[in-house]
């Protein structure tokens, strides 16, 4: 007679899940998790999964049937057990849902293993300081790529306007078409809601450029650790160790955010060229003459963006925007 191990109970799903090693299943029927409900991961800490169901805070695990799969800030699961929220209740994912977007980034350029950092997100907004710490444009033009990669809307968000005038840094951008808001400490924040309103944004940059300011002036019980920048080294301290989904207050519309940690790399081993002019329609349409092969980089041949830019048909200044963050992608000195 089968006894209970005690690992598992007759009505955990588990149960019935993945069989040891050289045994048969005790049946053949699998659960179809009829009863699981939807939910959307808030954040993620040491395997454990905060989630959203229904406006109820929720503690889950992955279920073992997910294996490697990984479930990242942003994922609409499913969720069976104890979906009350009481404290020490505990749910299961047992499935993720096909994700509309994702931002991934590789921890160099030369590292095959992407990292899928959030997911189903609208709009990736760049927020950079303008001054303490100085701009690095090399790091933005690698996170543009990546929002323009995962088919997101990018927005510039500049902080600090009180210390710098935007114009010099914004001249770079302006050809791309990227729209941008300008904001400083204690200003007002009208526009950036106005950009955000409706959409899930998550936001990145690198530490010590006012991000956590921003989330707390944005969501006020959201109690992000602001941190300082280095007179020394010119450099912020991480505050944020991870990302996180929160909710504008925003009546009548739907408007999320997603805080991640302070970035100081940002790797695009993933990103293929002609995946990144794809972004660029008006750009992709003039590359018919190009050879195969072609990346339409600065350096090659027979380009057909350098046959548009003679004929007259392309803007000069979008072209070099384009190859600028095309080349971001190996230059990873920032």
């Amino acid at each position: 007679m089968n006894r209970p191990t005690g690992r598992y109970s007759d009505q955990d799903f588990e149960h019935y899940e993945r069989p040891r090693r050289h045994t048969r299943p005790r049946t053949k029927e699998r659960p179809t998790y009829d009863d699981a409900v939807d939910g959307v991961v808030v954040t993620v800490d040491r395997g454990r999964f905060t989630l959203l169901v229904d406006e109820t805070t929720v503690l889950a695990v992955k279920a073992r049937p997910l294996g490697r799969k990984g479930v990242v800030v942003g994922d609409r699961v499913r969720v069976v057990g104890d979906v009350s929220g009481v404290e020490g209740a505990l749910a299961r994912i047992v499935e993720v849902q096909e994700r509309t977007t994702t931002l991934r980034r590789t921890a160099d350029d030369d590292d095959p293993v992407e990292r899928v950092l959030v997911s189903n997100a609208d709009q990736l907004v760049v927020v950079t300081a303008l001054a303490d710490p100085e701009p690095r444009p090399r790091l933005i033009d690698r996170a543009l790529v990546a929002a323009f990669d995962a088919r997101m809307r990018p927005l510039l968000c500049l902080t600090k306007s009180d210390l710098a005038d935007p114009d010099s840094l914004m001249s770079t951008y302006r050809s791309l078409g990227v729209p941008w808001v300008v904001t400083r400490k204690g200003g007002d924040l009208s526009e950036l809601r106005e950009q955000l309103a409706g959409r899930v944004s998550v936001l990145v940059g690198h530490s010590g450029v006012g991000k956590s300011t921003l989330v707390n002036a944005l969501v006020p019980d959201a109690d992000r650790e602001i941190g300082h920048v280095n007179v020394v080294t010119g450099r912020g301290r991480h505050t944020s160790t991870s990302a996180i989904m929160l909710r504008v207050p925003d009546p009548g519309r739907a408007t999320w955010i997603i805080d991640t940690p302070g970035i100081r790399s940002f790797g695009l081993a993933h990103v293929e060229p002609q995946h990144l002019i794809g972004a660029f329609p008006d750009l992709d349409e003039m590359t018919g003459p190009c050879p195969r092969g072609c990346t339409h980089g600065e350096d090659e041949p027979e380009c057909g963006l350098d046959d548009a830019v003679e004929a007259g048909t392309a803007d000069p200044d979008r072209v070099a925007s384009f190859r600028r963050l095309l080349a971001a992608r190996s230059v990873s000195d920032y």
